[in-house]
């Protein structure tokens, strides 16, 4: 039972080769009537042999038939319509078969998902009926051999041998899309379409060159400001290179940049000098200065910064019979120096909040270290820093007793620790450094109650005082 295969005969054409696309679409028209059998469970008979090519003017018609329909009828596909010129018919020919080709892939894609499904539940039949009466219904199925006709029991090779059918008329259909290429030529190609495909490709050759032009535009002005950016940085380099050249030939007698020292004569409390600018918060400093005093008892206090609420944030002070002491927010320090003979001497001191650690530096050499000085106390900003006096109130309340009388100079601060190389070159006068913070410049000391201003000796005569 199942499908029966009908042949039809018609009067051949003159020359029809078998490889025309009325013998593809036959061949088509064969693969679905085995891809319904298939679906439908039947038997598939076909009138002639498999890879056969069929007589000229014969088609092969297959379709899937019911167990209770043997005796209808076959219906036959309809006859394609003639009259038209070959290379319209070639056209539609090629498009119904990509169509066809198309909807038979779809079709194998859904016939393997069942055979899949099927194959499944056959294995979950076997495995639950193993051991009782599962011997039945596969002596049936092997009984069953004989329902499938001259098509294969196993559902892979029903899928291998549709899979070369359709590949097959996969080749015919490009070789029938190669010939169809070489019937239509260029030539054939109506003349205003070649004349709108070479006006566009005269439009893009002008953008191109138009783009190309702008390019080189833009190069060269980008060479032209290259140069002249280099021209001024070099310039500018050059000017610089001349400017260290100068200071370094008069760096040969090192001179300050303001040569001139605060001249405080009498022990008063009106005498002093100011520093305009204040300090920042600091976590660490270093002050330097030289000076030059014969007072006695003690040289009094060289400077002093107070803050709101802290009149004794920093001060240098000898006052009397006691040595010199630096006190940082009221705490102090004794430090090893001594310097009332009268002379110029260099003074350096370093202090860090951390630990509160503490150096002592006189004429270049370390004299004295310590350590909790006020340790993880920050200095206040804010302030006011006074030369010659020290403050019981921010900038004001002297005391006389405690006032410095002498002559100083070169009064710098930086917000770090320096190392002690580069403190003793200061003192040697092998090198200028000004105070990053508090600098020892003319315009930022102001000068109170008779203290005076006065050109100070060189560094090397200051040294050959010592």
């Amino acid at each position: 039972r199942g499908a029966t295969g009908r042949q039809q005969h018609s009067p051949p054409p003159a020359s029809a080769p078998s490889s025309s696309p009325r013998s593809a679409a036959g061949m088509l028209r064969v693969v679905a009537g085995l891809l319904l059998a298939v679906a439908a469970g039947g038997r598939v008979s076909v009138a002639a042999g498999g890879d056969q090519e069929s007589p000229p003017g014969s088609r092969f018609v297959c379709t899937s038939l019911p167990l209770d329909a043997a005796g209808a009828g076959c219906p036959l596909p309809p006859v394609p319509v003639h009259g038209l010129p070959p290379e319209e018919e070639l056209k539609a020919t090629v498009l119904q078969l990509r169509e066809t080709v198309l909807q038979q892939k779809e079709t194998i894609g859904n016939q393997r998902e069942a055979i899949r499904e099927l194959t499944g539940k056959l294995s979950s039949c076997e495995s639950a009926d193993g051991k009782s009466g599962g011997g039945s219904w596969k002596k049936e199925l092997g009984k069953g051999k004989d329902t499938m006709g001259d098509l294969p029991r196993d559902p892979a090779q029903v899928i291998d041998q549709l899979s070369r059918t359709m590949q097959t008329l996969k080749d015919r259909l490009e070789s029938l899309e190669h010939q169809l290429r070489a019937n239509v030529s260029y030539a054939a190609l109506p003349n205003d379409l070649r004349e709108m495909l070479q006006r566009r490709l005269g439009d893009l050759e002008r953008q191109l060159l138009s783009k190309v032009a702008e390019l080189e535009d833009e190069k060269s002005l980008l060479h032209n400001e290259t140069s002249a950016h280099r021209q001024k940085t070099e310039s500018a380099l050059n000017a610089l290179l001349e400017r260290v050249s100068e200071l370094e030939k008069g760096n040969s007698a090192f001179k300050s940049p303001d040569e001139f020292k605060v001249s405080l004569p009498l022990r008063t409390n009106y005498l002093y000098g100011k520093i305009k600018k204040t300090l920042p918060e600091l976590y660490a400093f270093t002050v330097c200065l030289w000076l030059r005093s014969s007072a006695s008892p003690g040289i009094g206090t060289p400077f002093s910064y107070a803050v709101p609420g802290q009149a004794n944030e920093i001060v240098l002070i000898e006052w009397g019979n006691n040595p010199i002491e630096l006190l940082i927010n009221d705490k102090v320090a004794q430090l090893p120096l001594f310097i009332s003979d009268g002379k110029w001497h260099h003074i350096c001191i370093t202090w860090t909040t951390r630990d509160g650690m503490w150096e002592a530096f006189q004429d270049g050499e370390k004299l004295g270290t310590g350590e909790n000085l006020a340790p993880w106390h920050p200095i206040k900003p804010g302030g006011v820093l006074i030369l010659g006096q020290e403050q019981d109130t921010v900038g004001g309340r002297f005391d006389a007793t405690q006032a410095f009388v002498g002559e100083m100079s070169q009064f710098n601060i930086w917000d770090r620790v320096l190392k002690a190389e580069d403190i003793t070159n200061i003192a040697n006068c092998s090198t200028n450094m000004p105070g990053n913070i508090i600098p020892w410049v003319d315009n930022n000391v102001d000068v109170f109650g008779g203290a005076t201003k006065w050109p100070v000796e060189t560094c090397e005569e200051r040294l050959l005082d010592l």
